[in-house]
C-alpha cells in the first residue's frame, strides 16, 4: 500500500480524498494555486505545494507542475478527483513515465471511454444501444448545422472532453446551433483545454440514470447499483439520489450488466460511471462513460456501505477486489444536493465573496438517519471567481425515499450561509415539491416547474406565513422579556397584557395575534375570528441565527436575521420579511410612504461578478429585443447578456477584459 499520495485537485473533493487516505494511514500532499493559499484542503493535508497562479490553466491543469510536486514530496501516487486532469490520458501517461501511480483507470481505458466521441464508437462496436448522433469531430458551426439537420431537432452540442455541464447546449433550431456551437467550443477550451465538439439527438422528456462500476487490474468488474440525476439545470446536476425511483430490479440488472460488459471491453480498472438516458417507459440508451469518480458518488457509498475512494486506492495499488457482485446489496435511500454559490433569484448567476457565516448542519448517524456534508470551505474563507461555485454536497440517507427527503429538507433549513448568495432556498423548495416527492422526474423538471425562474417567496402559502409569523412573534417576545429584565420596567399585568398583542406584517399582509406565555411554551392565537393557534416551544436565545423548536409538536428550523422592526426568516425554501409591531404601530406603519427603487430600466447591469469577454454592440447602434449585447464569463461559464427590449445604445461603460462587480453598469440606452 502507498505511504504517501498527492491529490491533484482542490475544494471538497480534495478534502474528501484526504479523509479516506487519513483513515487508511496514508500521508497526503495537497497542491494549491495563488487563490487557494488559505483553502481548507491545504490545511487538512500533511503537506502542501504551491503550483502557480489562480487560473487553472496555469496551475491545476499543468501536468509538469503536478509531477514536480510529487517528486519534491515523495508522493508515490496521485488521485485526480474529478474535473481538471482526471480524464486526461496524457496525465496518466506522464505519471507512469515518471514512476508515479495514477489512482484511476489505465490510459487505454481513458482513451477509449474518457473521450465522448471514442466512447460512442466502442459502445456501438459492443452493440450497446446508443443515442443517434455524429461520432466524428465537428469542424465548425456550419458543419454542426448540417449534421443537426440530418439528425433532426432538438440536438445536444457537447464537448468531447466535457463534464459537469461545461461545453454543453441544447439547440432547437439551426440558429441556436450556430450560436451555441461557438459558446460551447469556447467553454470547452477554457475548462478542459480541448475544444472538440460532437452532436447527438436530444431525447425529449428523458431521465438521467447512471451505473457505478468498479474494476480491478485482474479482470474483475462489478456494478454498484444506479443513481438518478434527472434534476438538472443547464445540464448541470442539482440533486442526485440512489437508487432511482424509476427502475425495477430487472431494468437495474440489465443496465448494470450492460455497463459491466462495456467496462470489461476496455479493461476498465478503477471506479467509473456509465451514464444512460432513460425514457419514462424504462427504455435506456448509452450516453457516455466518465472515467473518474463522480461528484455524486456519496449516495452510492451510503446505500452500499462501500468507500469508493478507498477502493480506487486499493485497486491502484494492485489489490484484487474483495467485493463480488453477489455481495452488493442496496440498503435504504440516499439524496444529495449540490450547494452552490449562486443566486437562484437572478437566474442562478454565480456569486463570489467571503463566507461571513458558514455553519453546515451537524453530521450525524442516529435513529436510522445519516447526514453527511462534503465541503471544501470554512467560515471566513472566500468563494473565488476562478473555479466551480460549489460550496458543499449535502447528503442524507434513511430507510426509504420519503424519510431521506424529509431528513434532507430539515438539514437544508439548518444550513447557515451569509456573505454570498446561495441556492439553498431553491434546494429547500425542491425538497417540498410534490412532483419531486412523487418521483415523477425528467431532465426538464426545473425548466418545466419554474418556467419564470425562482423566488424565495413563491411557496409562501397561508399556513407557511402563519408559522413564520408565529416564530417572528415568539422571537420578539423573547427579546422583549430580556429587555424587561434589564430595565425592570413594564411589570404590571395591564402593560404586559397590552404588549403581548402584536401585529406581524408579512409580505404586506397584516396578521394580528396574541402571545400567551404558559411557562416554557408560547401559545400564538390569531385574531381572525377562528380558533386558529400555534403552540411554540424553543430554547432560542438572542444572537442565534438558527431558531430550532417545535410548532404544534413538529420539529421546525427557521433562520432568523434581524432587520428594522422585525426579522428576515428563511424556512422550507421560503424567505420572508416579518415586521413585528404593536397594534398602534402597525396602523401608523401602513401610512408610511414606500421607498422607490432607482430606475435602471435603461441600463445593462452586470448580473454577477465576472470578466467581460466581448462587447457585441457599439454606441449609437440600434438593437432588437433578444439581441446579444455582451458576454460575461464567471466561474468558467460564459453568459450571454441580451437586450430586453428594442432600443439604441447610448454609452458603453465597460471594455473587453474588464473585471466587473455585480450590478456594475455595462452600458446605457436612450
Amino acid at each position: 500500500m502507498f505511504k504517501k499520495i498527492l491529490i491533484a485537485n482542490r475544494g471538497e473533493i480534495a478534502c474528501r480524498v484526504i479523509k479516506t487516505a487519513r483513515r487508511m494511514g496514508i500521508a497526503t500532499v495537497a497542491v494549491y494555486s495563488d487563490a487557494d493559499r488559505n483553502a481548507l484542503h491545504v490545511s487538512m493535508a500533511d503537506e502542501a505545494v504551491h503550483i502557480g497562479p489562480a487560473a487553472a490553466a496555469q496551475s491545476y491543469l499543468v501536468i509538469e507542475k503536478i509531477i514536480e510536486a510529487c517528486k519534491a514530496t515523495g508522493a508515490e501516487a496521485v488521485h485526480p478527483g474529478y474535473g481538471f486532469l482526471s480524464e486526461r490520458e496524457a496525465f496518466g501517461q506522464a505519471l507512469s513515465d515518471n514512476g508515479i501511480v495514477f489512482i484511476g483507470p489505465n490510459t487505454r481505458a481513458i482513451a477509449a471511454m474518457g473521450d465522448k466521441i471514442e466512447s460512442k464508437k466502442f459502445a456501438n462496436a459492443a452493440k450497446v444501444s446508443t443515442v443517434p448522433g455524429f461520432l466524428g469531430v465537428i469542424e465548425d458551426a456550419d458543419h454542426a448545422v448540417r449534421i443537426s439537420d440530418e439528425i433532426g431537432y432538438p440536438v445536444m452540442l457537447k464537448a468531447s472532453a466535457g463534464g459537469g455541464g461545461k461545453g454543453m447546449r441544447i439547440a432547437w433550431s439551426r440558429e441556436e446551433v450556430k450560436e451555441g456551437f461557438d459558446r460551447s467550443k469556447s467553454e470547452a477550451a477554457s475548462s478542459f483545454g480541448d475544444d472538440r465538439m460532437f452532436v447527438e439527438k436530444f431525447i425529449v422528456n428523458p431521465r438521467h440514470i447512471e451505473i457505478q462500476v468498479l474494476g480491478d487490474k485482474h479482470g474483475n468488474v462489478i456494478y454498484l447499483g444506479e443513481r438518478e440525476c434527472s434534476i438538472q439545470r443547464r445540464n448541470q446536476k442539482v440533486i442526485e439520489e440512489a437508487p432511482s425511483p424509476l427502475l425495477d430490479e430487472e431494468t437495474r440488472r440489465k443496465m448494470g450488466e450492460q455497463a459491466v460488459a462495456l467496462a470489461k471491453a476496455v479493461n476498465y480498472d478503477s471506479a467509473g460511471t456509465v451514464e444512460f438516458v432513460a425514457g419514462q417507459d424504462k427504455s435506456f440508451f448509452f450516453l457516455e462513460m466518465n472515467t473518474r469518480l463522480q461528484v455524486e458518488h456519496p449516495v452510492t457509498e451510503l446505500i452500499t456501505g462501500i468507500d469508493l475512494v478507498e477502493q480506487m486506492i486499493r485497486v491502484a495499488a494492485g489489490e484484487t477486489l474483495s467485493i463480488r457482485q453477489e455481495d452488493v446489496h442496496l440498503k435504504g435511500w440516499a439524496v444529495e444536493s449540490r450547494v452552490y454559490a449562486e443566486d437562484p433569484e437572478r437566474g442562478f448567476l454565480p456569486s463570489t465573496g467571503r463566507l461571513v457565516k458558514y455553519q453546515p448542519p451537524q453530521e450525524m448517524h442516529a435513529d436510522g438517519i445519516t447526514v453527511r456534508n462534503d465541503t471544501g470551505v470554512y467560515e471566513g474563507g472566500e468563494i473565488s471567481i476562478h473555479y466551480d461555485p460549489m460550496i458543499a454536497k449535502l447528503v442524507t440517507h434513511a430507510g426509504d425515499r420519503a424519510a431521506a427527503i424529509d431528513a434532507h429538507a430539515k438539514a437544508l433549513d439548518e444550513f447557515v450561509i451569509d456573505g454570498i448568495r446561495h441556492n439553498i432556498p431553491f434546494l429547500s423548495a425542491l425538497m417540498l415539491h410534490p412532483r419531486w416527492r412523487e418521483g415523477a422526474l425528467s431532465t426538464g423538471f426545473i425548466s418545466e416547474e419554474f418556467p419564470d425562474g425562482f423566488s424565495a417567496s413563491m411557496g409562501a402559502g397561508r399556513e407557511a406565513m402563519h408559522v413564520l409569523a408565529s416564530v417572528a412573534a415568539s422571537v420578539y417576545h423573547v427579546l422583549n422579556e430580556r429587555k424587561r429584565q434589564i430595565s425592570g420596567q413594564m411589570q404590571t399585568q395591564r402593560l404586559v397584557s397590552f404588549q403581548r398583542e402584536r401585529s406581524v406584517i408579512v409580505d404586506d399582509e397584516r396578521i394580528d395575534l396574541r402571545i400567551d406565555d404558559t411557562g416554557g411554551e408560547l401559545l400564538i392565537r390569531f385574531d381572525d375570528g377562528s380558533d386558529h393557534a400555534h403552540h411554540i416551544e424553543s430554547d432560542w436565545r438572542p444572537g442565534q441565527i438558527l431558531w430550532q423548536g417545535t410548532v404544534d409538536g413538529d420539529a421546525v428550523s427557521v433562520q432568523v436575521r434581524p432587520i428594522l422592526n422585525g426579522f428576515l426568516l428563511s424556512h422550507g425554501g421560503v424567505r420572508l420579511e416579518a415586521r413585528v409591531f404593536t397594534r398602534r404601530e402597525a396602523e401608523l406603519a401602513a401610512l408610511m410612504p414606500v421607498k422607490q427603487s432607482a430606475d435602471t430600466s435603461k441600463k445593462l447591469l452586470c448580473p454577477m461578478p465576472g470578466l467581460v469577454r466581448s462587447i457585441q454592440v457599439a454606441e449609437g447602434q440600434e438593437v432588437k429585443a433578444g439581441e446579444p449585447l455582451c458576454i460575461v464569463e464567471a466561474m468558467k461559464m460564459e453568459n450571454v447578456l441580451r437586450a430586453e427590449r428594442d432600443g439604441t445604445v447610448l454609452k458603453i461603460h465597460a471594455a473587453e477584459g474588464d473585471s466587473l462587480p455585480v450590478d456594475a453598469v455595462i452600458m446605457e440606452f436612450e
